[in-house]
């Protein structure tokens, strides 16, 4: 099959669309036909090299963490799905023809191909996190890098929660967060000024997708380090803030992803899509930031 590899860790570049043996389906697992997968921040970290040290990597490795397809192989002891079904889930090394995933939903009637492929990691983070916020109704939420693949999850589902949602992101994104169901406010130096002119109530939780290094600055604004997560930045603990995993639940957080946008309240947004053959130009443009949405790798 098909697969973008990379033998040594590197920049873009070191990736190449090269034959590899097809995985098969183990024990509670499945195996797709792929027809899109995305290109996750945890992507380029892992063949920068910047993982190395809690997530070894054995080369040759096909690159990314989510897919979407069509179902061709099931593993012992799994249910609920049959061959020829539309799923979206995460793995490991998911950007090849074929790709095995140990956690996965169905896709909504409501969504393309395209757009499961781009809520695979993002939907379950996203969800993850607003799970460990608990109840949000009727609270005021803050997401932190709102206009990214997870912020823009997480601004749809908590206000699917009920939420009052305020999203960061830079000017030009502003229009988008309103879209998504967020008032937004700029990020950066006096963000709790902003924040506090459109909440002046104050805000009850919040979620950092960033890790830009406002995480002391919310964790002041809600008052409480516990009701404050991240998804981004490493150094959390040091203000007793969680940091949260996508694969957290997984398969449980997907499937509610899944009925979130069958009934219409989420709907995943793509920035950009790649052939296979551009797969290097997909990961330059996640790498470089300031992504909308998600950007896929299409088959």
């Amino acid at each position: 099959m098909r697969a973008v590899r990379f033998h040594e860790f590197g920049d873009p570049r070191v990736l190449t669309v090269e034959d590899a043996p097809a995985p098969h389906a183990g024990p509670g697992e499945i195996r797709i036909r792929v027809q899109a997968a995305s290109v996750n921040p945890i992507d380029w970290k892992i063949r920068a090299g910047y993982m190395s040290e809690i997530m070894p990597t054995t080369f040759p490795a096909i690159t990314g963490s989510d897919a979407t397809g069509v179902v061709d192989e099931i593993g012992e002891g799994v249910t609920g799905v049959k061959s020829g079904d539309r799923v979206f889930g995460l793995g490991q090394g998911t950007v090849a023809e074929h790709a095995v995933l140990t956690a996965w939903a169905p896709v909504p009637s409501t969504w393309t191909m395209e757009q499961a492929a781009a809520a695979g990691l993002v939907s379950a983070t996203a969800i993850a996190s607003l799970n460990a916020l608990g109840d949000l109704a009727g609270k005021t939420v803050l997401v932190e890098g709102a206009a990214g693949g997870v912020g823009s999850a997480a601004v749809q589902i908590a206000a699917a929660r009920g939420a009052t949602v305020i999203g960061t992101a830079s000017e030009a994104n502003h229009d988008f967060l309103r879209e998504l169901g967020a008032t937004p406010v700029t990020y950066g130096e006096g963000l709790a000024e902003r924040v506090t002119a459109v909440a002046p109530a104050g805000v009850d939780a919040a979620l950092d997708t960033a890790g830009s290094g406002s995480l002391a600055d919310i964790v002041a604004l809600v008052g409480d380090p516990s009701r404050v997560v991240t998804v981004a930045d490493f150094g959390a603990a040091a203000l007793g803030v969680a940091i949260i995993a996508g694969n957290t639940n997984a398969a449980v957080n997907l499937a509610d992803a899944s009925r979130l946008g069958e009934s219409g309240a989420y709907t995943p947004r793509v920035q950009a899509g790649y052939p296979l053959e551009k797969t290097t130009d997909a990961h330059a443009h996640v790498q470089g930031g300031h992504t909308r949405g998600k950007v896929l790798i299409t088959l």
